[in-house]
């Protein structure tokens, strides 16, 4: 059913299906669209239309109703599978349109390689950490959030890691160039949503994993500490005081409506499944599965970003370090993980049979062991040389993997921007 409204009653969720005004009175080209962003949103508010139209029948009505059915004209790829019962988070705002949308969008996503995504994923980071900066401000002045602020930004992420489920990571893995507290919120996200869509969970959920980890840590902003006396690192806070975060990232959470299920994992990500982690010491599956999920990504994320003055752990290393603390994270979890990233996942170092060093810029998805490669230094003259890019899949046994490497023990200056420009060299090839 069609029916006139007011622009300032327009909400997410919401199908468009006429603006009333000149081409002048709206920055719209489209004329007939499902409302799915606070953009969006924000930009019908503040314009000069007189009205516009909603047809109730394929989204959300004034009061919030849904429509009894999808809109006809959507078709979702996830429509092949049966879908579980599962809560909509309030999380996701315009409720069972906006999931309807979401769907429609990743099952209209094509495949894509790492050279064709990698310039993407770099405007999906920039945009994500402008949005991260504004949430961590907010906090911190004792403000919420609106949910729609931080949507496309999970959207944006999940349709980078569905196109490309290597690039954004391996970009997070190599960047130096925002804030760590950003930058973590970012990979951790990126690493819930590739972790979420390798244990087939519903979109729904995956897009819950992904708003966990862009959400845990914001209780950190509210620390009553100076982060900057810390040299911007967290881990160097006192114990007692740091431990706090997850009480106040939990209550920011639920306070701006997001899903309760996003603020449980939040408060969780740092139990561990033997009973030894906190706030509350939970054992085993007394965890959420999004929190069992988010303590291995925080993890591994902790492990390979540049801390206290030295190099972050080579990813490679960072996974088998995980593995090896016995009884602190889901080993099904730490699985899916590996196979989400690879064997040797992008930004990893890796030493060749022919003794040089290289670090790993693409995944072969039928060789898992054998990835694109680019080699930048030689063990035996012990100094760099000229990089060559070698997939070795394909280069019928010239070169192989010998064994990963720490980067911790390596003596290379700005080994940290090498990695990014190494990255960059190779999608641009």
């Amino acid at each position: 059913m069609l029916k006139r409204i007011d622009p300032t009653q327009a909400r997410i969720g919401m199908f468009i299906h006429k603006l009333e005004g000149s081409w002048f009175s709206h920055p719209f080209w489209k004329s007939r669209f499902l409302l799915t962003d606070a953009v969006r949103l924000e930009q019908l508010h503040n314009s000069d239309l007189t009205g516009i139209v909603i047809d109730t029948e394929k989204g959300r009505d004034v009061d919030g109703t849904l429509p009894a059915t999808p809109a006809p004209t959507i078709k979702s790829r996830w429509r092949r599978a049966p879908e579980p019962d599962v809560v909509q988070p309030t999380g996701l705002p315009g409720g069972g349109g906006a999931v309807a949308a979401l769907k429609a969008r990743l099952g209209l996503l094509t495949p894509s390689t790492i050279q064709q995504e990698f310039h993407r994923a770099e405007q999906v980071a920039e945009h994500g950490a402008r949005v991260v900066s504004r949430v961590f401000l907010d906090m911190r002045l004792r403000k919420t959030v609106q949910p729609e602020l931080v949507q496309p930004v999970i959207e944006d992420i999940f349709a980078s890691v569905q196109r490309n489920p290597h690039a954004f990571d391996g970009l997070m893995r190599c960047k130096r160039d925002i804030e760590y507290l950003y930058r973590h919120a970012l990979a951790t996200s990126a690493l819930m949503v590739a972790l979420g869509c390798t244990l087939k969970l519903h979109p729904v959920q995956v897009h819950q994993a992904g708003t966990v980890g862009l959400l845990l840590d914001t209780g950190l902003g509210m620390l009553p500490v100076n982060l900057a006396d810390y040299g911007g690192d967290p881990h160097l806070i006192p114990a007692n005081i740091q431990r706090e975060h997850v009480q106040y990232s939990y209550d920011f959470i639920l306070g701006s409506n997001f899903d309760p299920e996003v603020a449980r994992a939040a408060y969780e990500h740092h139990e561990r499944m033997d009973g030894t982690g906190y706030p509350q010491g939970l054992k085993g599956e007394d965890v959420s599965l999004l929190g069992r999920m988010a303590a291995v990504c925080d993890s591994f994320d902790d492990l390979v970003n540049d801390l206290d003055g030295s190099t972050g752990l080579d990813p490679a290393s960072a996974l088998e370090k995980m593995k090896a603390d016995h009884g602190a994270y889901d080993p099904d979890i730490l699985i899916a993980l590996e196979q989400a990233l690879g064997i040797y996942p992008i930004g990893s170092v890796v030493a060749l049979r022919t003794g040089r060093l290289a670090m790993v810029v693409d995944q072969n998805v039928h060789e898992p062991a054998s990835p694109r490669v680019r080699t930048f230094y030689s063990l035996h003259l012990r100094r760099q040389i000229a990089p060559e890019v070698i997939d070795l899949a394909h280069c019928f046994g010239a070169d192989a993997i010998d064994r990963s490497v720490n980067v911790d023990t390596l003596d290379v200056p700005d080994l940290g921007k090498m990695r990014l420009r190494m990255l960059a060299t190779s999608c641009a090839s």
